[in-house]
């Protein structure tokens, strides 16, 4: 469906030209969805940002979540889930304080000292590189509504149509190119290319999008 993350972010820049130029900000799910989202911001012709939420792992099996946590400290669960794995309460909160202040750290290492954009009346577009379950997505909405984001759209490239269905209750849009109803759904499926991303890619991907910004602004 794509070949890497830079031609999702291009096609679903395609979705959204009605947003080029527009007071829009772009806000990049690290790690995987600041590529994207860099891609949309370049398209559009408008500022890219983060929003470092990150999941809660389930504790015997850690590539799946049963929530989020924002920068914020605000936290999002999958309550039928926890129920269903009987994760108890002191266990969350020692999982969501673990992963509170990995967050945190992401936060100040992808930004070194660069203020956050300013959302305040804004319209904020989210994008990731794919939704699996979605509650990564709606922590990452109430993030940017703490932000004082006038609205909050989604973007993605692909999707469960769960996920879709689940986000689409918090956002005011959602835009996605692939949407699918098989039970089980993995983001890596719809990428040729889909590498792993370190720190060192999610600032590379900033620094170019602020060059992008101010050699627009020299240009006017």
């Amino acid at each position: 469906m794509f070949r890497d993350r830079d031609h999702a972010g291009r096609q679903l820049a395609r979705l959204l030209r009605r947003y080029e130029g527009h007071d829009t900000v772009v806000l990049g799910i690290p790690r995987g969805g600041v590529p994207v989202a860099r891609a949309v911001a370049q398209e559009l012709r408008v500022p890219l940002d983060i929003v470092p939420v990150r999941k809660l792992p389930i504790p015997f099996d850690p590539e799946a979540g049963f929530g989020a946590v924002s920068p914020e400290g605000a936290v999002v669960l999958n309550e039928e889930l926890v129920r269903r794995i009987r994760i108890g309460p002191d266990e969350i909160q020692r999982i969501v304080a673990e992963v509170l202040r990995e967050v945190q750290r992401r936060e100040r290492e992808y930004r070194r000292g660069r203020e956050p954009v300013p959302l305040e009346g804004r319209t904020a577009f989210i994008v990731d590189d794919g939704l699996a379950s979605g509650y990564t997505m709606l922590a990452a909405i109430d993030s940017a509504l703490a932000r004082g984001a006038g609205s909050v759209a989604v973007a993605v490239p692909c999707a469960s149509s769960s996920a879709v269905d689940r986000v689409r209750r918090r956002a005011s849009e959602v835009y996605c190119i692939a949407r699918s109803d098989e039970p089980v759904f993995a983001v890596a499926s719809f990428y040729d290319a889909f590498p792993d991303l370190t720190d060192d890619d999610v600032r590379s991907y900033l620094d170019r999008a602020a060059r992008d910004i101010e050699e627009r602004q020299n240009h006017n």
